[in-house]
C-alpha cells in the first residue's frame, strides 16, 4: 500500500461541514467507481492495522443486521469507506471515525483489506461524527434520539438552528424530541421499550404526574389523540378528568394498582376486567414479535 499523508483541514468548522469532509450523508448503498476512489482519496487498511472508537456512542450492535451486512459484504464488499483517523500515540494503527458496523462486518465476512478515508480529527470531532452517524444511519428510538441532540448542544455548544440544518431536519423536529428528555426516567424506558410511543410522551410532557398516565395509557391501549384529549381534560379539571374515553365504569384502586404494576414488569399494555363474582379477563398488548416471543418465553417457564 501507498500509503498518503492524512489529509489536514482547519478544525472547529461546523457540523455542516465535517458532515461534507467525510461524505456522511452519502447513501451507504452507492458503489464505489473508480473516479470516487480517486476523488476521495481512497485508501486500503489491514483489518488488523484498524481499531474501534473508544469513546464510540452506541455499544449495542445488532448481531442479527451484522450478519446480513457480512453477507453483503462478501458478495459485492464494502460500497462505502470507513473514514479513520491516527491513533494517538499508536503508530500504524487507525482508529474508526465512522463506519463501525462496517468494519464490524467485514471481520465476520474475514475481509484482508478495507477501504478507507484517512483524516486528521480532534477528539471533539470525533465524538461529534460518531453522533451524527447515529442520527443518520442508526435506528435509534426516540430517546436515544433525543439524547444524541443533547450532547451535540450541551457538550459542543451547537444550537438547535445549526443541528437543524446539518442534518436535514425541522427545528420543531429537533425541539419535541428534546422536550421528552424533560420526562420521568421511567416514562422515558416506556419509549425506549415501546410501550408507548412518542407521540404518546409528547403528550404528557407537560402533566402534573406522567408516569400514572403513561402506564394508563399502555394499559388501555390509548391513541395518540386519546392520550392528547384524556391529559388536556386532567389539566382542566383533575379531579374528573382521569376517566379515559374508554372508562365507562370507575376501576377499584387495586385493579388499578395491579394493572400499573403488571405494565411496568412486563413493559406492555395491560387491562383486567375485573367483574362482580370474581369472573374476568386480562387483556395485554404487545407492539412487536419480539414482544410476543418475550412473553410466550415467560408464559411457557410459569410451572
Amino acid at each position: 500500500m501507498t500509503e498518503r499523508k492524512p489529509e489536514r483541514r482547519g478544525l472547529g468548522r461546523g457540523l455542516t461541514a465535517l458532515m461534507a469532509d467525510i461524505g456522511i450523508d452519502a447513501g451507504v448503498n452507492d458503489p464505489l467507481t473508480p473516479n470516487d476512489v480517486q476523488r476521495r482519496n481512497v485508501d486500503s487498511l489491514p483489518v488488523e492495522s484498524i481499531r474501534a472508537n473508544p469513546d464510540q456512542p452506541r455499544r449495542k450492535f445488532d448481531e442479527r443486521a451484522l450478519k446480513e451486512l457480512a453477507d453483503s459484504i462478501r458478495e459485492k464488499g464494502i460500497v462505502q469507506p470507513l473514514v479513520v483517523r491516527p491513533a494517538p500515540n499508536l503508530p500504524g494503527i487507525y482508529e474508526i471515525v465512522a463506519g463501525e458496523r462496517r468494519w464490524r462486518a467485514a471481520q465476520l465476512a474475514q475481509l484482508a483489506d478495507i477501504p478507507v478515508l484517512i483524516r486528521e480529527f480532534n477528539d471533539q470531532e470525533v465524538l461529534e461524527v460518531a453522533i451524527i452517524e447515529n442520527i443518520q444511519r442508526e435506528g435509534l428510538n426516540a430517546i436515544e434520539e433525543a439524547a444524541s441532540y443533547r450532547q451535540l448542544i450541551d457538550r459542543f455548544g451547537h444550537t438547535q438552528e445549526r443541528v437543524a440544518e446539518a442534518l436535514g431536519k425541522s427545528r420543531s423536529h429537533i425541539a419535541n424530541l428534546l422536550r421528552l428528555l424533560n420526562l420521568p426516567q421511567d416514562v422515558q424506558n416506556m419509549v425506549v421499550a415501546g410501550t408507548i410511543s412518542a407521540g404518546h410522551a409528547r403528550a404528557l410532557v407537560t402533566a402534573e404526574n406522567p408516569i400514572a398516565l403513561a402506564l394508563k395509557v399502555a394499559g388501555e391501549g390509548l391513541s395518540v389523540r386519546e392520550t392528547e384529549d384524556l391529559a388536556r381534560r386532567i389539566a382542566t379539571n383533575p379531579r374528573t378528568g382521569t376517566n379515559s374515553p374508554r372508562e365507562n365504569r370507575q376501576k377499584d384502586a387495586d385493579t388499578r394498582a395491579l394493572e400499573e404494576d403488571l405494565s411496568a414488569n412486563l413493559r406492555m399494555g395491560v387491562v383486567i376486567d375485573h367483574r362482580a363474582g370474581g369472573e374476568g379477563q386480562v387483556t395485554i398488548r404487545y407492539k412487536t414479535l419480539d414482544q410476543l416471543d418475550q412473553l410466550c418465553q415467560l408464559l411457557s417457564s410459569v410451572r
